[in-house]
C-alpha cells in the first residue's frame, strides 16, 4: 500500500545508475518502469529462480514487499541469493513498529511478527544490511482507506479514537533509500525510524484536509469491529485485517505517536505534510 518502487526507480535513475526492478507481472505498472530506463524482470519473491534473475549482476539490493503472510520466506529466500552473489548493501523496508518489539514483546498484528523475525534472520545472515522503519504510510490510511468516506460524506471515518499518529509519504521514503543506495558505506548496520513531520490526532488531520479540500472535513471515530468487518467485505485478505486493524488499535493506545527527524537528515528536505499530500491527491477525495 504504500508504493515505494517507481519513484524509487525515477530517483536512482536520476543519479545516473542502472536499475533493475522485480515486478510480479507484466501490466502497465511495468511498463511504465521500462519507460523510465529500467530493465524489468518478472519473477516471484518466493522463487529461488526469480531471484537469480533479479540479483546476478547487481550490486545494490532494495528488498520491500507488501504486507502478505508470505512475507518471512520472501526475505530469506532473497536475502540468500543476495548473499551468494556478494551484495554491496541489502536496504530492507520494514516497519517503526519493530523498534518496540523484542523477544518477548510483539503485537497482535501478523505482519508486525513477520519483520521482526525478518530482521532477526538478517541480522544472523553476515550480509551488509541497511534497515530502513517508516510509520504508517500516507498512502494506506490516509489515501486507500480513507477516500470513500471522504467522497461520500466528508468523513474521515477511521477506528483510530483520539490516538495521534504521524504518517509519511512513501515518496519521501522513497527518497531515503535512494540516499542509503547513491552511497550504501556509511549506512551499513544502521537502522532508520522514519515519520512525517508532525504526530497529531485525527480531528487536526481532518482539519488539514478541509484545508486542502476547500470544504469541511470531520473526523468519525468508527468502531473497529465493524471496520475491520467491511475490510473483510471489501475483499481484503485477512492477514492485511489482522494487521491494519492491530495498527488502528496500537494507534488508539498511543503507540503511534512518535516523532523523529531522519528524513531531513537523510535527504535535506522536510517530509510532506498531510495538507499539501491530500492537495496532490485532490480528484480522489472529491465526489464523482
Amino acid at each position: 500500500m504504500g508504493g515505494i518502487g517507481r519513484n524509487l526507480t525515477e530517483f536512482l535513475l536520476a543519479r545516473g545508475h542502472k536499475v533493475r526492478a522485480l515486478v510480479r507481472r507484466e501490466d502497465a505498472r511495468a511498463e511504465a518502469l521500462r519507460r523510465l530506463g529500467a530493465e524489468v524482470v518478472e519473477g516471484d519473491l518466493t522463487d529461488l529462480a526469480s531471484m537469480h534473475r533479479a540479483i546476478e549482476g547487481c550490486g545494490r539490493i532494495y528488498f520491500g514487499m507488501s504486507v502478505s503472510a508470505a512475507y518471512l520466506e520472501a526475505t530469506i529466500n532473497t536475502a540468500a541469493v543476495a548473499r551468494h552473489h556478494g551484495v554491496e548493501v541489502f536496504v530492507n523496508m520494514s516497519q517503526m513498529t519493530v523498534t518496540q518489539m523484542s523477544i518477548s514483546e510483539t503485537t497482535d498484528s501478523p505482519q508486525h511478527k513477520l519483520h521482526w523475525l525478518a530482521e532477526q534472520a538478517l541480522s544472523w545472515s553476515g550480509l551488509p544490511v541497511a534497515t530502513v522503519r517508516p510509520t504508517v504510510f500516507l498512502e494506506g490510511f490516509f489515501r486507500q482507506l480513507a477516500a470513500p468516506g471522504v467522497r461520500a460524506s466528508d468523513e474521515l471515518a477511521l477506528p483510530m479514537g483520539g490516538g495521534k499518529t504521524s504518517p509519511i509519504s512513501a515518496l519521501d521514503v522513497a527518497r531515503a533509500v535512494a540516499v542509503i543506495l547513491d552511497d550504501p558505506a556509511p549506512h551499513i548496520g544502521q537502522i532508520y525510524d522514519l515519520t512525517g513531520p508532525e504526530s497529531a490526532d485525527l480531528d487536526h488531520f481532518a482539519r488539514a484536509f478541509s484545508a486542502a479540500l476547500g470544504r469541511p472535513i470531520r473526523y468519525r471515530d468508527v468502531p473497529l469491529p465493524a471496520w475491520s468487518e467491511s475490510l473483510r467485505q471489501a475483499k481484503f485478505p485477512e492477514h492485511l485485517v489482522r494487521h491494519l486493524s492491530a495498527i488502528a488499535e496500537l494507534t488508539k493506545q498511543g503507540r503511534y505517536d512518535r516523532m523523529t527527524d531522519t528524513i531531513r537528515t537523510l535527504t535535506g528536505e522536510a517530509p510532506r505534510n498531510m495538507r499539501d499530500f491530500v492537495k496532490l491527491h485532490a480528484a480522489e477525495f472529491n465526489q464523482r
